[in-house]
């Protein structure tokens, strides 16, 4: 197939658009309009040309079918405990979504809802005595979650559906009557169940995120409202004479996440004054009256804690991207010990019982390790597996090497790279990396990553600025004016692969997802000689305008307000689209989009994919793979495995060191 004579054709507008003495370039706004037949004829001419081209990628099938095999572990959750019920998640390796259990028998299965399988499950919350359940679904990967209350000993469902909770928070009160919820960047509200009356507005500071979460006896209710740069915590005594909440921390730019436990006290887990997070406590009747209860420590991030009997506090960290936890005394602070661990890896999801007791229980994972669940006892000092992930593959033998390098202004970084034993000598590799909001790229089972160095690839992961790996001050380091900090990381990165024989340009493909596409786009147009591939999945790449769909308006606390002058001079600095030049010999690269994804709207792959098919100087090619029924968020397992054998097989194909036929 020759490129690229047969892309198909696409208007170029001299569309310029005046702002803030700017002249910016947009010769693609036509293809926002998903609705415009020019756009939908634009599409169906791209999905002809990428099926064609996949059809040709000779390691398409094999990973398939490797892909199929090690995805086949299955997936199991720590427990939410109600008294003695349990709750959990649970997916065998036939099921294409996880399940949710109480105790061993099976509550909710989304392919019971929709045998499609396009309905999934995006959260849940059994009341406080285990007999309902509030849960929330979203259909064809749309995201846009309604609420629903079933009765658990009867299955049916007694309430709902209450619209716009995407990934509410549901805090309920004792008896199962009532519960408190989040309507998205609208406010707090209390629901009654099966009441005719509107919901009762509880709290509401205009279009933020905001949480609520109440103390295991039901009295204290904690709600926060803010932003990525910070946000403000209050606190409602719901048995008190005045239930109006209290501010616990007001108008700050450090996120403080705050709880009261069964012990009574106000946890207050917070980056104020600490960038790796410290914990501190106070009485809920002084909620501003903070202690210190374990500090700062320079070079962990402190992430979740639970309270145990006998005066045990578990407290999980990460340093420099492996997971750990340490106990502590409850009241003094005072290191007692640290909890034996399986490995070095990643730890997540600790919990406890609300009421207390001697157990905790959390997930663990590493390159080689699906997600099991481990379970803590403090009586003994002892951990052992509780559960582990349903199903077992055979996994290759890989090694894993913990790199430091230098960015472009002396900064040091850390990078992961995965390999099988080799006996020298460069490698088709892939680097990722994500770099925003706060969100640490943790080690993990992932089967695309192991198909990948199983056949004989490397794979490298770049804890980049901008990620929550060393804390928030790492990731206010590459956000707003900074954020080209986060794009220097990336490509010093690739260099260190290659100046350590790791892998060469013709070799090299990158692959990154959201704001992940974003770093990937922008490596694309300012270095497009590093790179022999790249996948952009579900990327922002035109910053100018990404304010103004999908859930751009909630993020320009991390990127800034392209209304803002300062701010669009920023962004218009790296924006991907306004990069594209003419003539350029541009990587192969792959756009992946869904049509229902309502975070990152497919226009900027669409826009950002003519650019690229009109500008290219070269004949490696510039294709966009389009899922019309799925979005952003979870899908169904075929459907995962299917993109990621088509991602890993068009890598293969052009990152081989030749020209691929």
């Amino acid at each position: 197939m020759k490129f690229p004579d047969n892309y198909p054709p696409a208007d170029r507008l001299p569309l310029t658009e005046h702002r803030h003495g700017h002249e910016i370039d947009d010769p693609y706004r036509w293809l926002e309009d998903p609705l415009d037949s020019r756009t939908q004829d634009w599409l169906t001419a791209q999905d002809r040309l990428w099926h064609d081209s996949a059809a040709r990628l000779a390691r398409r099938e094999p990973f398939l079918a490797r892909l199929t095999e090690l995805r086949e572990t299955g997936l199991v959750t720590p427990p939410v405990w109600r008294g003695d019920q349990r709750f959990h998640l649970r997916q065998s390796p036939t099921q294409e979504h996880p399940v949710l259990c109480r105790d061993d028998r099976v509550v909710l299965d989304p392919m019971e809802l929709d045998p499609t399988g396009l309905t999934t499950l995006d959260d849940w919350q059994p009341d406080l005595e285990g007999r309902r359940l509030a849960y929330q679904i979203s259909r064809s990967g749309d995201e846009k979650a309604c609420l629903y209350v079933r009765e658990l000993a009867t299955g049916e469902i007694i309430d709902g559906p209450i619209g716009g909770c995407r990934y509410s928070a549901v805090a309920w009160l004792p008896g199962g009557e009532e519960f408190y919820y989040v309507l998205f960047r609208q406010g707090v509200f209390l629901h009654r169940i099966g009441s005719s009356e509107p919901d009762v507005p509880v709290f509401t500071r205009g279009p933020i995120a905001y949480g609520v979460q109440l103390s295991p006896d039901g009295r204290w209710l904690t709600i926060s409202a803010g932003t990525a740069s910070g946000n403000s915590l209050w606190l409602a005594d719901l048995a008190g004479e005045d239930p109006a909440p209290r501010p616990v921390q007001e108008g700050s730019h450090a996120r403080t996440a705050g709880a009261v436990a069964c012990d009574g006290r106000l946890y207050l887990l917070t980056d104020r004054d600490a960038p790796r997070r410290r914990l501190c406590v106070a009485h809920p009747e002084t909620p501003t009256a903070w202690r210190e209860l374990i500090p700062e420590d320079k070079e962990a991030v402190l992430g979740a804690f639970t309270l145990l009997d006998g005066d045990r506090l578990l407290v999980s960290r990460t340093r420099h991207a492996v997971g750990e936890i340490v106990v502590h005394h409850a009241h003094t602070g005072e290191r007692l010990g640290t909890v034996p661990l399986p490995g070095s890896g990643s730890i997540a999801s600790l919990t406890s019982r609300p009421e207390g007791g001697p157990e905790a229980w959390f997930a663990y994972t590493d390159a080689v390790t699906p997600a099991e669940i481990w379970r803590y006892d403090a009586r003994t000092d002892e951990t052992t597996r509780w559960s582990a992930a349903p199903g077992r593959v055979t996994l290759p033998a890989v090694h894993s090497h913990h790199i430091e390098y230098t960015s472009a202004d002396g900064t040091p970084i850390r990078m992961v790279v995965v390999a099988q034993p080799s006996d020298g000598g460069p490698r088709p590799a892939i680097l990722s990396g994500y770099g925003g909001f706060g969100i640490p790229l943790m080690p993990g089972y992932a089967a695309d990553s192991l198909a990948w160095v199983e056949a004989g690839g490397v794979l490298a992961i770049a804890n980049l600025r901008g990620g929550g790996e060393e804390g928030e001050a790492w990731h206010r380091d590459g956000m707003l004016e900074r954020k080209q900090n986060v794009f220097d990381d990336f490509v010093a990165a690739a260099e260190k692969l290659i100046a350590d024989g790791w892998t060469t340009p013709r070799q090299l493909g990158i692959w990154g997802e959201s704001n992940g596409g974003l770093l990937v786009g922008a490596a694309l147009t300012q270095r497009p000689d590093l790179f022999a591939a790249v996948v952009c999945s579900a990327g922002l790449l035109d910053m100018a305008r990404y304010h103004l769909s999908g859930l751009g308006p909630s993020w320009t606390g991390e990127y800034g307000d392209p209304d803002d002058p300062e701010h669009l001079a920023w962004l218009l600095g790296y924006s991907p689209y306004h990069h594209v030049g003419k003539g350029t010999d541009f990587p192969a690269t792959l756009f992946t989009v869904s049509a229902a994804d309502t975070r990152v709207d497919p226009m900027h792959a669409r826009k950002m994919c003519a650019a690229l098919q009109w500008a290219t100087g070269g004949d490696r090619p510039i294709l966009l793979r389009h899922e019309p029924d799925v979005g952003h968020g979870a899908r169904a397992v075929s459907r995962s495995v299917g993109l990621a054998a088509d991602v890993l097989a068009f890598l293969a194909a052009h990152t081989n060191g030749s020209d691929p036929s």
